[in-house]
């Protein structure tokens, strides 16, 4: 974007406009390290950069800005631009942003207006099919996001986003909607086939899968069905895992005298199921996701160790030992004996 020097701007009555004082008003340049401009002429671009923002604010959100008349006319997408047209996402029209906003990354101070951390998703150019008070449609081209999108308006400051060309990925499957639990066999030996396993800690925990999608996580238990996460472990969860849909298996389980959601399994990500896959493929993309904080932990596995595993969740005063088939795949719903309960 090549802006050039500007002239004030009009309003609908011919008057002399400033379309930043809203987004100045909100913010001190003295507090926050986001552009601030003062007051007088916009400048005048192509009209045609756009950029795509992920903001961890108060409730994690993508910001969609386009280059216009000056300025970077925003929207507020809580579930991020739809790659596929049938879904419909909802997109919050904010203030106008200054176009020096469209290279800005960095963490805005406690306390401030937007407080959070702001990464740049994605950028790149655009074109106008039309643009009107109650509609906008454009043509993107980025790097992740590419393609005709129509934004409209229903009421107040609510439009809604919606992707106008085919799926940006025609082979994704959809999220899940329930996945029941694989189960282990009980069994009072360790497989003799010590090298083809790997072993995981039994926690004692309670079941719980977890279905990631546009930053929000919902949960089902151990028979499928539709329970709450405890308080803040959902939205924190779906932050880590951002734009990327997943579906993780796991257990609620007390480590260190803090309840812990410790996972072990990964069922699908970014559009693809891996409940074929063999077990030591879906623990390595699972350990790639390096989900690790405070209230979630990827479990260890280890795979051949099985005397030193059960030596140390016995020291440990854990129930059992899981020992699991490296090639098995996930089976849902089915106790099988391609993996193994054994208690210590």
């Amino acid at each position: 974007m090549a802006a050039k020097k500007g002239v004030a701007r009009k309003g609908p009555a011919g008057e002399d406009t400033d379309r930043l004082a809203e987004y100045r008003g909100k913010r001190a340049a003295s507090k926050t390290p986001e552009p601030v401009p003062s007051e007088g002429p916009l400048p005048e671009g192509d009209d045609d950069t756009f950029v795509v923002q992920e903001h961890h604010a108060r409730s994690l959100h993508w910001d969609l800005r386009l280059e216009r008349g000056g300025v970077l006319v925003s929207w507020a997408v809580p579930k991020g631009i739809p790659a596929d047209p049938k879904t419909n996402h909802l997109a919050v029209h904010t203030e106008d942003h200054p176009l020096e906003y469209a290279s800005f990354e960095g963490d805005i101070p406690k306390g401030e207006y937007g407080a959070g951390q702001m990464t740049i998703w994605d950028r790149g150019t655009y074109e106008t099919e039309k643009w009107s008070d109650r509609e906008v449609k454009v043509v993107l081209h980025g790097t992740r996001v590419s393609g005709r999108y129509v934004l409209f308006r229903t009421g107040g400051k609510n439009w809604m986003i919606h992707r106008m060309d085919p799926p940006a990925d025609p082979d994704a499957e959809p999220v899940p909607e329930s996945v029941r639990p694989m189960l282990a066999e009980e069994r009072d030996r360790l497989p003799r086939d010590r090298a083809g396993h790997a072993y995981e800690f039994a926690w004692g925990g309670r079941r719980l899968l977890a279905y990631v999608e546009g930053g929000r996580t919902r949960f089902t238990d151990a028979r499928g069905r539709a329970v709450g996460g405890p308080a803040g472990l959902g939205s924190r969860l779906g932050a880590a895992l951002g734009a990327r849909p997943a579906v993780l298996d796991g257990e609620l389980a007390e480590v260190e005298g803090r309840e812990t959601y410790l996972l072990s399994d990964l069922l699908y990500l970014d559009g693809r199921s891996l409940l074929d896959a063999p077990y030591e493929e879906r623990r390595e993309r699972l350990d790639g996701l390096e989900l690790n904080s405070a209230r979630w932990q990827t479990s260890p596995w280890y795979p051949g160790e099985a005397d030193a595993v059960r030596d140390a969740a016995r020291a440990q005063g854990l129930p059992g030992v899981l020992a699991k088939r490296l090639d098995s795949p996930y089976e849902p719903g089915r106790r099988s004996g391609a993996w193994r309960h054994v208690p210590v």
